[in-house]
Parts: C-alpha cells; structure tokens; sequence
C-alpha cells in the first residue's frame, strides 16, 4: 500500500521590497510576492529586476517561491513590454506571475505559471472553472466568498486555491471598483488608487435629510481569519495570504511570525497536510497582531453574513486596547491596565466628539501617564497603543533565524575517511579524505571531538541535528581539521539545495470553454485588443470597453460591494430586531461635501451599488 501524498500548504506574506521580502522568508513564509518593476496594483511597490533577483535567491534556499505581479489591466502600447518582462522574470527564475488582464493568455509566454489575480473578480464558481480550464495554476479567490461557497468551489475544481487570512479590506469587489478614476483620474485597476473609501462622507436621503453624522462609512476594518485556519484548510484552501504590499518590515515580520506558528501547530495535529517550504523558525519575540498596523479586526463575510464590518470613526490604525482612565489631572492621567506602558509609545482615544486623537507618552510613572500636554481625556474614557516602542525595538534587533535540518554520517574504511550529508528535502552529499590517519590516544576524547565539531552550523542556514560515527574504529584529527571539513560538506550541501530546487514550468494551454457570459460590460476591464480577442474566441459576442476608455459615467456603477450600508447602521427593512421601521425617501445618498453618490441597493443578491 502506497502512503496517499501529503497536501502542501503554503503561507504567503507581502514584500514591498527585497529587504521585506527576505524578512518574510526568515520568518516562516513559504512563498512572497512582490511588484514587478511595473504594472502591479500597488504602483508605488514596484521593484527592480535585480532586487526581486536577490529575492528569489534567498527564498529558494528555502525551497520557498517568489510570485511577481503583473495584475493591472493593460493598454495596447503596453502589451509588448510586459511580454518582454515576463521572459525577463522567468529567467531570473520567479516562481510565478500574478495577473489581472486576459490579454496575457493571447501573448507568446514563456513556460511559468500564471495565478489569476483576486483583481480578476474570482467569485462565482462559472467564472472560477472557466479560468482553471484555460491552464491557469492558482486562483486568488474574491475576500467575500463565505465557507460555504469555498467547499463548492473545492468540490468542483482540482486548481491550486490561495485566500486572503490577514490584512487590509477593499470595500469593493476587486477589480470591480471605479471610484478613484471617476473622482480623480486615478485607476484602482492601475495601481493607483486614491482610496476613496478611506474619506469621510455624510448619508443623506432624497429629501436632504441626514441620515448619518459624517463617518467613515466605507472604510473597512482589517481582516483577521487566525482563528479560522482550520476551517479554511477543511475548505481546500492551499495558500494562505497575508495583505500588505505598502507595509513595513515590522509589520511583515510580526503577522509572518504569527501565521507561520498557528499554521505550524495545525500541520503538526494533522498528517494530511505538510509544508510548503523547509526549515524552522527560532523566533526571539512574541508575535502579537494587535501590535502593529491594524483599523481592528473582523472576519468579514467568512460566516456567510458580515457584521460590524467598518471602522466607521477612523481610517487609521488604532492600535491594542490598554486600559480605561481612572483619574485626570493637570499634566498627566491615571490609567487601569495590565499592559507595560513604557516612555516613547504612542497612545491614542477618541474623544467627546468621536474624534481620534493621539499623543506620545513622556514619561510613566506606576499607573500615572504623562504627556506633553492635557489631554482631553475623561474617567472612563478608553485608551488604545497605536504605537508600542518597546515591541517594535525588539523588532528591529530581533535576530529570528531559519535552519534546514540536517544529518552527517561519519565512517573511516581502509585509510579513508567518509562524510555524509542529508537534508530534510533529501538532497545529499558525499565528502572523501584519503590519509594515514593516527589513532587517538583517548578513543572517548576523540569521539567527542568528532560529535561536537560537526554539529556546528554556525551562520549557515543549516542546523546539524545528528551527528552518527559508523564506524569500528576512529581516528584523530585536529578540531581546525573537522571544522574545515565541516564547512566544505555544508557548503557541498548548500549548492546541492541551489542544484536541486524544484522550478515548477508547465507547458502553456487555452481551453476551448465558453465563458459564462454572451457579453461583458465594462466591469469586464477590456481596454486592449489581445483582451477583446480572447473573449471573442470564447463566445462572448457583446463586448464594451473597460470604464478607463469610456466617454461617460453615467449609468455605470463605480463600486460594487457585498458590504451593505443599511445593514451595518442598522437600518436594513429585512432584517428583523434591527432599526427597519426607520423610513427615509430614497435613493440614499454619500455626501463627502464636493459632490454626491447615489447608493442603489441590490437586496436579492445582498449588494450595495455606488454612483456618480
């Protein structure tokens, strides 16, 4: 009977750069993904080809990946230089592309695999299928789809399926949105949004009536599924992922260290699942999420139904609740908590006004908190560490390592003396010594000598965890001796490792599949003709071009969004114990005091709409 193969199962962290990218890696992540030098959705994160090369070296010591993106849609003048980088990246040996536009699957590509990017809208199981039979290798799937609707899309597809678990939340569908380039001329589908749905606006009816003060109403909360692992695995999930491509190396470090220790108590309870890289983490902190950037947490719509979704008062990130104040005075405040607060933090509170203000501390004295200057603070109020200096000091000098287990098998024979090197991925290495060796003078010295010399990584990425003599007898060599042998059998096994990685290419197919839909509108995000083509030649027959060509607006809707305004403030007429008696003329509108937005909601489908 065969042992059935163990399902790998990847953790995939940000990188904004080579630097963030390598910390991830010395983190636990199996895999990162990083901006290529253009055409990403985070335009401000794009890399150069040498860089994201030093990447790809480091991670594939560790058997980890490096995906590149290259998921914007694409214009006609630029189809040509995004062929020629991607040849560019499979010859510095990425692992994967990342992609938006379908203009791709009509281009001459090099063998490397293609993700669909969670900007290709991934939520219907039509779509999902459609994309899987025309040889894509992974699907970032949509941040709305519930576990329920994650078992249907396992249980009728064999793709490889990555979901987002951490990070920050885009109210709109992914690549649905349109709201920065109608109000700026800033693409979202182009990297470059200006992130409307962090502003302020005013719910108005149609007779002017105020609704809701001025909030943040589209502003989500940070996704946070740590707690949902388990399930996520159960649903087929292969590939978790962490958001934050514009984050910072504390950030990545921290939210890596997390994942990579809640994953690893999983894989080791159960025997179907393995990792997807190799070596261990030794960390030198604790992983706190609620330690760096977050706007607070939800799991959004896992459960089926979201709930408390926004983080209606602010934008920004908040921080960890500490404590509530118990007294103020002139120049400091008293403060309840279980925390350490130490000089330096960053301490913030909303205020009468539901304001956010933040100050730093200046000096701490028991329970008693003093700041530059009085604060509007009182009894009661609730105060949050949106900056924790202690933690993120240790981050910066924290010194984690990573280390690929290993075994060294020693054995003289007729004057010749046999090192042997395994790894934890079976790559192996022989190293041979012909001398006249001389017997030890103390046989038990000797094998001491031996045991401990060889187990010495050192700096290398490797941690020797046995050491085994097979041998009747042994003889005597110098510690510089067995140490120089050492880093030559190590540094055999490294290149070995480089050797051996196992670079997936595939060979490049198109099915022949229809596609779901006769005709696309211009949430189809067809602004090119490679694009145009390969719809064409799947049967869609109606074909209009993407919102960024279009001469008008009017009609189309600039978000999509399964968030539901009513919902979220408690006025939805069909949920029942809630606020549904309230009546106000609609259509509802957002007012962020330049212009409105008309609000059209979707109620069969659970949808919120946004136009101009």
């Amino acid at each position: 009977m065969t042992n059935k193969k163990k399902i790998a199962i990847e953790l995939l962290a940000p990188a904004k750069d080579a630097e963030t990218g390598i910390a991830a890696i010395n983190h636990g992540a199996d895999a990162v993904y990083i901006g290529a030098p253009k055409f990403g959705a985070r335009s401000a994160a794009g890399n150069r080809l040498e860089d994201i090369q030093k990447l790809i070296a480091h991670a594939h010591l560790f058997y980890a990946k490096v995906y590149v993106t290259i998921n914007t849609i694409l214009y006609d003048e630029e189809l040509e230089e995004v062929r020629q980088l991607i040849y560019e990246l499979e010859k510095i040996d990425a692992d994967a592309i990342i992609i938006q536009d379908m203009a791709l699957f009509e281009m001459e590509l090099p063998p490397i695999p293609l993700f669909a990017s969670t900007q290709t809208h991934n939520y219907s199981l039509e779509r999902i299928k459609f994309l899987e039979e025309n040889g894509l290798q992974r699907i970032i799937l949509a941040r709305e789809l519930s576990l329920e609707h994650l078992h249907e899309i396992r249980k009728q597809t064999t793709i490889d399926l990555e979901f987002f678990i951490h990070g920050a939340l885009c109210v709109c569908y992914s690549g649905q949105c349109y709201f920065s380039f109608a109000t700026t001329g800033r693409s979202a589908n182009r990297g470059e949004c200006s992130q409307a749905c962090r502003m302020l606006y005013t719910l108005e009816d149609a007779a002017g009536t105020i609704v809701h003060e001025p909030a943040y109403l589209l502003s989500m909360k940070d996704l946070n599924l740590s707690t949902h692992l388990h399930s996520l695995l159960d649903a087929g999930i292969t590939s978790f992922k962490i958001e934050g491509r514009l984050k910072d190396d504390s950030y990545v470090k921290n939210i890596t260290a997390f994942y990579r220790k809640k994953l690893d108590e999983l894989l080791a309870s159960n025997p179907s699942f393995k990792q997807a890289s190799s070596g261990k983490i030794h960390l030198t902190f604790v992983p706190d999420p609620e330690k760096t950037f977050s706007r607070g947490y939800t799991d959004y719509f896992l459960s089926g139904e979201g709930n408390n979704l926004s983080s209606l008062l602010t934008p920004k990130a908040v921080g960890k609740f500490i404590g509530e104040v118990t007294n103020v005075f002139q120049n400091y405040f008293e403060i309840k908590t279980e925390e350490v607060v130490v000089n330096g933090d960053g301490i913030c509170f909303f205020d009468n006004a539901n304001v956010l203000v933040g100050t730093n501390i200046n000096r701490v004295e028991g329970n008693k908190i003093f700041t530059s200057e009085p604060l509007a603070l009182t009894i009661g109020t609730k105060i949050y560490r949106n900056y924790d200096h202690q933690f993120l000091k240790e981050l910066s000098k924290e010194e984690t390592q990573r280390k690929i287990s290993c075994i060294i098998f020693v054995s003289f024979t007729s004057g010749t003396l046999t090192l042997t090197a395994y790894d934890e991925d079976g790559n192996k290495v022989t190293l041979e010594r012909k001398n006249e060796f001389q017997p030890p003078k103390n046989e038990l010295k000797a094998m001491e000598t031996i045991l401990h010399q060889l187990q010495k990584a050192g700096a290398t990425i490797f941690s020797v965890e046995q050491v085994t003599v097979d041998s009747e007898e042994i003889y005597f060599l110098p510690v510089s001796q067995w140490n120089d042998l050492r880093r030559s059998l190590l540094n055999l096994l490294l290149e070995e490792r480089i050797k051996n990685y196992p670079l997936q290419r595939i060979e490049r197919r198109t099915g022949q599949t229809t596609f779901p839909q006769k005709s696309l509108d211009y949430s189809g995000n067809v602004v090119n003709r490679l694009a145009k083509n390969f719809y064409l030649k799947h049967g869609v027959e109606e074909i209009e071009e993407g919102f960024e060509k279009a001469d008008s607006f009017e009609g189309k809707a600039l978000m999509t969004t399964k968030y539901c305004i009513k919902e979220e403030l408690e006025i939805c007429p069909l949920k029942k114990g809630k606020s549904s008696d309230t009546k106000n003329a609609e259509p509802l509108y957002l007012n962020d005091g330049k212009q409105k937005f008309r609000l059209q909601f979707n109620c069969k489908k659970c949808e919120m709409e946004i136009y101009l």
